[in-house]
């Protein structure tokens, strides 16, 4: 397989095949994200896919996912991205599912019925990093859109028969809005009712636009306690009909994973509990990206 940068997945695609169609992403703006500094995006040659979907189906036969990298490949023109689709069930007929990541300007761009046509060959998860539902929050992380854009664009998704796995970011609205970001975040949770939701705290890293913020004293994360708060506050305001929220990345000092409706109070419960002392916190050390 022909790799090149950084190559992220989510966790839930740990032993899926990861073909990686673009480098970099499309938006790459996002003030919190390192992950594609410098890089400019761009689609792969379509001999180099080729050969790698033919790779993919000699050595693992039998696999039944594959993820498709990087940040943004959904945007890529439709014809070339439903050929891709084909070629790829043409080579690896035992696939039950591919996963894609999805941004809004890529999502503004496929029409429900492009999706209908991708969930034909087993596009069967999106994941959209929402990341707020507070608009000023949304602004100030230049995420490029709106918390009721997102509901639906989501909803879009949702109609074409696609799962949803939707992130959120606990303390990137920074101290002064941390409870307005939680609120408003469950909010359009609730309206979009994502099949997942993944929460990670934020954690700052060097060399992008939100540390110089900190630096220049722009922006303040919340504290231990206030993060905290912000998750009980998020859960408070999240509905979700029958999915699942789940707090339990690297990033988080509490890991959490609510099967909603019915744990939810238990979720909210022991964080009562953590803000007490009376559940242990996470070490600094273990936290990650």
């Amino acid at each position: 397989m022909h790799y090149e940068g950084n190559i992220i997945r989510p966790p839930s695609e740990a032993r899926s095949i990861i073909l990686q169609v673009t480098v970099g992403c499309s938006h790459n703006r996002c003030t919190f994200c390192p992950t594609y500094t410098g890089v400019r995006f761009r689609i792969k040659d379509e001999a180099t896919l080729s050969a790698d979907i033919r790779y993919a189906a000699q050595a693992f036969p039998g696999a039944r996912r594959m993820f498709i990298t990087d940040g943004d490949a959904l945007v890529i023109p439709f014809k070339r991205l439903y050929q891709l689709f084909e070629e790829i069930n043409e080579q690896l007929p035992r696939l039950t599912r591919i996963g894609i990541y999805a941004s809004a300007k890529s999502l503004r761009r496929r029409s429900l019925e492009e999706l209908n046509l991708l969930r034909e060959k087993k596009l069967g998860i999106i994941y959209y990093g929402l990341e707020s539902g507070d608009d000023e929050t949304l602004n100030a992380i230049d995420k490029g859109t709106t918390g009721e854009e997102s509901i639906t664009l989501c909803n879009k998704v949702k109609e074409a028969g696609i799962r949803l796995s939707t992130t959120v970011m606990i303390g990137i609205a920074g101290q002064e809005r941390s409870l307005i970001h939680a609120r408003k975040t469950g909010e359009v949770l609730s309206a979009i009712d994502p099949n997942y939701v993944g929460a990670l705290v934020t954690m700052i890293a060097p060399g992008t636009l939100l540390e110089e913020a900190e630096r220049q004293g722009n922006f303040t994360l919340p504290d231990q306690l206030g993060l905290l708060l912000e998750l009980k506050e998020m859960i408070t305001w999240t509905k979700l009909s029958r999915g699942m929220f789940m707090a339990n990345h690297a990033s988080n000092y509490l890991p959490i994973k609510i099967h909603s409706p019915a744990q939810r109070e238990a979720a909210l419960k022991m964080i009562d509990e953590a803000l007490n002392g009376a559940v242990p916190l996470r070490e600094e050390w273990m936290r990650g990206l």
